[in-house]
């Protein structure tokens, strides 16, 4: 095995890490891309199906999200056994991630359709918003065991470094979604008018197209499919320690939507839209972090490490370079941009506290998640875990709930989300310089 001073063992160069990293961004940019697609599409029905869709993607989103691990976790373990020689043990990751994902799928499915109703009043007051997002939810739920599928089969693969496979198999589910939509919602082509349960029909067909996909794929591999309760215990153990982190990020997005509700239909889609375009410039930045993570974790399961603190140096200056041009972008398209989601003037009304803030926002976040993604190669999962609780309770959940109390609106709301991103700045920014994440081998 390589060692850290190696002369074999090449520094990863800028067109690697690029290799790696364009191929993400398409992974990452389909789903968010399509859901602003589906945004314009149902935005034409007016504010209150477009905050019915907001609602109900919240919650799926809260769900899938709340289950990243099987993607994430799974590329830091795959990519530790690709980076040691051991292609088989890095497949294996993939296999037991797939069946965990089937069964949380389901599990998922029947929790949703069981508590649909009360879970909406909660979060959108009850109310025409909560029942204009019901019957989408219902019907898009069907999905989450796709959805699941392809987190782990999009973890396995990046782990052993191919990034092109997933992102045929992604964009060819949501392009079917995408010629979908718009039929089904309008009823165009002779098929009949759904309005917005159209849109999740949609969504449900090009998810479980991806997963199939994702299923051949892992079988070509022709490893084990047996499942191994040891490698189980082990995904389930990270995926404990990211799970909590993601429930942190998401109590925030939950309570910012809850709170965005109390102040009518405008406030709640305005800051959806915004929020959404958040969302895909974050994974626009994270194109660079799942970079980073596949090449951090291998060059650490080879014993490399002076390969992998070059990798997030490159990886971090790149992310902030790329997430200042979007700032400046967004900046200057702050009075066109907006009306391609909308042509409701109350939302617009409504939207621009939010667009300034996410401007701000940008070149903090192009540092935070690049770390995030050197980090997450490294295994860092608790230490990650820690540092996102302590941000929201500090930063994020006190100034939602304030801007309730005191009806600070969505300047209240977006206040606390770019105090949360500060406190991550501060809290990843220390364990980067640390070095303390460098630790080499199979773990």
């Amino acid at each position: 095995m390589p060692s850290a001073d190696d002369p074999d063992a090449a520094p990863v160069t800028g067109r690697r890490i690029a290799g790696l990293a364009v191929p993400a961004l398409g992974v990452l940019a389909a789903e968010p891309l399509y859901l602003l697609f589906d945004i314009a599409i149902v935005g034409r029905l007016g504010a209150v199906a477009l905050a019915g869709l907001a609602i109900g993607g919240l919650v799926l989103s809260l769900l899938s999200s709340q289950l990243t691990f099987l993607s994430y976790g799974t590329t830091a373990r795959s990519a530790r056994y690709f980076g040691a020689g051991d292609r088989e043990s890095a497949v294996g990751e993939g296999v037991q991630a797939t069946w965990l994902a089937v069964g949380l799928g389901v599990l998922v499915v029947v929790a949703v359709e069981a508590a649909a109703v009360p879970l909406l009043a909660v979060i959108a007051d009850g109310g025409e918003i909560a029942e204009e997002a019901e019957p989408w939810l219902r019907i898009a739920i069907l999905g989450a065991p796709a959805i699941l599928i392809s987190l782990a089969g999009n973890g396995w693969m990046r782990g052993v470094q191919d990034t092109a496979r997933p992102l045929r198999y992604v964009v060819f589910g949501f392009a079917v979604s995408a010629v979908l939509c718009p039929l089904l919602v309008y009823g165009w082509l002779g098929l009949p008018r759904m309005e917005l349960p159209g849109s999740a029909v949609a969504n449900l067909v090009g998810q479980w197209l991806a997963a199939l996909r994702f299923c051949r794929a892992l079988l070509a591999e022709r490893v084990p499919l047996r499942i191994r309760p040891d490698v189980l215990r082990a995904q389930v153990v990270m995926g404990r320690d990211l799970l909590v982190r993601t429930m942190a990020f998401q109590a925030c997005f939950v309570s910012a939507a809850a709170v965005a509700a109390r102040f009518g239909a405008a406030a709640v889609a305005a800051h959806q839209v915004v929020l959404q375009l958040w969302s895909f410039l974050a994974l626009v930045l994270d194109s660079l972090a799942i970079a980073a993570q596949s090449l951090v974790g291998a060059a650490l399961g080879a014993g490399q490490l002076a390969n992998a603190k070059s990798v997030a140096w490159r990886v971090t200056i790149f992310s902030t370079m790329a997430a200042t041009v979007l700032a400046c972008g967004f900046a200057l398209g702050a009075s066109v941009l907006p009306t391609l989601f909308t042509a409701d003037r109350s939302v617009l009304e409504e939207i621009g506290v939010p667009w300034w803030f996410l401007v701000a926002q940008l070149p903090i976040a192009g540092i935070v998640f690049a770390i995030d993604g050197v980090l997450l190669g490294a295994g860092d999962a608790r230490y990650m875990r820690n540092a996102t609780l302590a941000s929201a309770l500090v930063g994020f959940l006190p100034l939602i709930w304030l801007s309730l109390a005191y009806g600070w609106g969505l300047m209240g709301i977006w206040a606390g989300l770019t105090t949360f991103m500060l406190l991550r700045l501060v809290f990843v920014g220390w364990r980067a310089l640390s070095g303390r994440w460098l630790v080499g081998g199979v773990s």
